[in-house]
């Protein structure tokens, strides 16, 4: 007994003793220009080849053993740091990072960040400097972060002024798009336009399509993750843009000598007011603006408070007027318990908003969606091989799926709410990123979501709990009549889910410069986009799971090959993805969404599928840089029938969906003449969106009825487009007071007229049949003009 404690105590003091050995060195990582935090920032120790990354507050940890060092600070388009340091005990040690823009310099400050990448568990996430965004053409002038993604692999869109976008086959509300950890329910102005993202108001921003982490849930196919500018601290500065139909205006400066800081940045489009001038009384333009206040209370906690408020008017003589847009508000206090554990405490609400007007009905609508989120996370660094992550999240959900009034009392319109709907979604998660060995990481973790469907509502009572029936005589399926209803009452629960959530990513690298990767995510989604369009309008609406509408859950796998080439001169990603979707919502034939109080009478759980395989080839250095990517993948969804005679839809086969895109080919490119001239552009090439077209005609009564076959069997033309930009900046070496540049650009340079869509019609001279395109753009030139002082 006695040698057992003597072994046990010997164990103990021999662990205590190396714990002893090992110290912290933790900190923030600023732009020493403005104090500007900065995310995703590398710190390479060669001696030990141990690696940390800030995080999305711009916080390091590492914990290594006491010795001499070299520390090697790099960021892209920054000096690298390199300091020698002696490490005896735990220490607090901040970083300032100076712009760089000499690109010779950039070779090496590049370097340690794409090792770091290849050696990183992580997979299909792409990142973006704002400084690539700004540098690529647009439509209309307007820097545009949602436009930049869609040449990224796997990311699609419904076409030109179609609003959201697509991910690996996935439809536009399975994105969970996140500002400031706020979420954004509409992320475009006029109709896909422009998105309601002001690039000089971003500092970072990520998307994940893969390999997703656990804090992250509620969506299936990817997170986009964003965060806007904490503001200068150093001193006041503004800077803004003058366009053809827009401009914009960015104020920023410190607080309280330099402890805090503010940014105040607006945006607006004036097209519209040249209408205005030969009487022209239809008006259709934007406005937002983006807050931020940051604040450091003391070394170890800092407050922030974020917002952005954006609305879109769509003005047709005063007799049709349409108003919507999202407002969120963001208090977040971070607490650094110790130089290991981070935190991060977050009270959000979010809202989207839709009104309309027709005066020459006589009535208003509106609807909408708003929550109330709290969010606690925690990061805890507890080695240099293992970081854990871990938190708690609860949504509260309040759904106004619509509601009417008479414009005036002596209108002959009814006032109509249509039942609200309400629910609260909690959540926990863990997250584990761990460094195996020199050469093996892993990263997997755990989300259990829960969602509740509360009262206060009456609901339908269907006959064996069929809201859809089949009539088999003429083979369609048709609404249910109700044999009853029930009231629930505030807050009792109507229906409940929960979900676990498990993900998990390795990589293995053979050296610096390769390695391969593979992750699995499950994922549960319990909100769903009412909306049989192919790409979301500002009219459709978010409505809970609940009875009849089951949560969607998806599992996705992938595995990809990741090279850095030539000194990180190039780098090579192909991944190979393959997703299944359960309980994705169809609508029945004929089925009519818009003010339907009973939803569930028109809708069937079916289940999806996508698979593909993703190229990204990049030129980091040089003059000219850029970067090619592919896509060849599938989009499909199934919806049998319940019964051996029903046929479900499409008669229970499989069918592309509307997101399908065989092939996606974006070709990116940025050229430096010389320190005055920059150029761009863009050609983009892809599959035409998926369609149903008439295959015949028949004659009932006098009238051309046409028939379809199969849905989504036809396509539209391929569409394919080139956009240029040129920037001159007339005094490049001016550092201070006023610095300008302009920007030409111009969308869709050879013309082509890709369809927005295909009616067919009889032509009323000759009696033939006739298809018609709808082309949305043709050539657009456009001029800006960017300041700075």
């Amino acid at each position: 007994m006695p040698k057992n404690i003597t072994l046990l105590l010997f164990i103990i003091y021999c662990h205590l003793s190396f714990s002893q050995e090992k110290v912290t060195l933790s900190g923030t990582i600023s732009d020493s220009k403005n104090n500007e935090t900065l995310i995703g920032v590398t710190l390479f120790i060669p001696e030990i080849k141990a690696v940390a990354i800030t995080n999305e507050y711009g916080f390091y940890s590492i914990t290594i053993p006491k010795g001499n060092y070299t520390l090697q600070v790099s960021y892209l388009g920054y000096e690298n740091l390199v300091e020698n340091i002696t490490l005896d005990n735990s220490i607090k040690k901040n970083f300032f990072l100076t712009e760089n823009s000499q690109q010779l310099e950039e070779v090496v400050i590049s370097d340690n960040k794409k090792r770091a990448d290849i050696r990183k568990p992580e997979m299909s996430v792409n990142k973006l400097s704002m400084q690539t965004v700004k540098e690529l053409p647009v439509v209309l002038g307007e820097v545009d972060i949602i436009k930049t993604i869609l040449t990224l692999p796997g990311v699609t869109n419904a076409g030109e002024g179609q609003s959201g976008f697509n991910v690996r086959g996935g439809s536009a509300d399975q994105n969970l798009i996140l500002l400031d950890e706020a979420t954004i329910y509409n992320s475009s102005h006029l109709f896909g336009l422009f998105s309601v993202f002001n690039a000089d108001a971003i500092k970072d921003l990520k998307l994940y399509k893969g390999g997703i982490p656990a804090r992250f849930g509620g969506r299936l196919s990817s997170v986009l993750d964003i965060y806007q500018k904490e503001g200068n601290k150093k001193g006041f500065h503004m800077n803004g843009g003058i366009g053809l139909i827009s401009s914009r205006l960015l104020a920023e400066g410190p607080i309280n000598k330099g402890k805090g800081s503010f940014l105040v940045a607006g945006r607006g489009s004036y097209a519209h007011l040249f209408l205005k001038l030969v009487d022209n009384p239809n008006s259709a333009y934007f406005y937002d603006l983006n807050t931020k206040l940051s604040y450091e209370l003391n070394s170890k906690n800092n407050l922030f408070v974020s917002g952005y408020f954006g609305r879109d008017v769509f003005n047709i003589n005063d007799s049709f007027v349409n108003t919507y847009g999202n407002t969120v508000v963001n208090v977040r206090w971070n607490h650094l318990f110790s130089e290991k554990l981070f935190s991060n405490l977050s009270m959000i609400y979010s809202d989207y908003y839709y009104g309309l007007t027709l005066d020459f009905v006589g009535f208003n609508w509106d609807s909408g969606i708003r929550n109330y989120n709290f969010k606690y996370d925690f990061k805890h660094y507890l080695t240099d091989k293992t970081k854990l992550s871990y938190g708690v999240n609860a949504n509260y959900y309040d759904f106004n799926p619509g509601k009417i009034e008479p414009i005036d009392d002596n209108s002959s319109i009814i006032e109509l709410q249509l039942d609200k709907k309400y629910a609260f979604e909690p959540a926990l998660y863990f997250d584990v990123e761990q460094k195996i060995t020199s050469n093996f990481s892993v990263n997997y973790g755990l989300r259990y979501s829960m969602f509740y469907r509360l009262g206060q509502q009456t609901l339908n009572v269907y006959e064996n709990n069929q809201a859809v029936i089949w009539n088999n005589d003429f083979k369609i399926y048709e609404k249910a009549t109700p044999i009853g209803t029930r009231f629930y009452g505030r807050n009792e629960v109507i229906a409940s889910f929960d979900n676990f959530e498990p993900r998990f990513a390795m990589s293995y690298s053979f050296n610096d410069n390769q390695s391969v990767k593979a992750s699995y995510n499950r994922m549960a989604q319990y909100l769903h986009l009412i909306s049989n369009t192919q790409s979301p309008t500002p009219l459709d609406v978010w409505a809970p799971s609940g009875n009849f509408l089951k949560p969607q859950t998806l599992d996705q796998v992938a595995i990809g090959y990741f090279q850095n080439l030539n000194d990180d001169k190039y780098s090579l990603e192909v991944e190979a993805f393959y997703k299944k979707i359960y309980n994705r919502v169809d609508y029945i034939d004929g089925a009519d969404l818009i003010a339907n109080n009973a939803i569930e009478q028109v809708i069937l759980n079916g289940n999806a599928r996508a698979y593909g395989l993703e190229v990204l080839f990049r030129k980091n250095e040089g003059k000219l840089t850029g970067w090619v990517s592919y896509t060849l993948s599938r989009a499909e969804q199934q919806t049998p029938g319940r019964t051996a005679e029903e046929t479900g839809i499409n008669n229970g086969n499989w069918y592309k969906t509307g997101f399908d895109k065989t092939h996606n080919l974006a070709v990116v490119s940025t050229y430096e003449l010389n320190q005055k001239w920059k150029f761009g552009s863009i050609f983009t090439l892809q599959t035409g969106q998926p369609v149903t077209f008439p295959n015949g005609k028949y004659e009932y009564q006098g009238i051309l009825i046409p028939s379809y076959g199969a849905r989504n069997e036809d396509n539209l033309p391929t569409y394919h487009h080139l956009d240029i930009s040129a920037t001159y900046t007339p005094k490049p070496d001016k550092k201070k007071g006023w610095q300008g540049e302009w920007v030409f650009s111009i969308y869709n340079v050879y013309g082509r007229e890709n369809a927005a869509s295909i009616t067919f019609r009889q032509n009323t001279d000759t009696a033939t049949n006739e298809a018609v395109r709808l082309s949305i753009f043709g050539v657009v030139p456009s001029v800006t003009y960017n300041f700075k002082f």
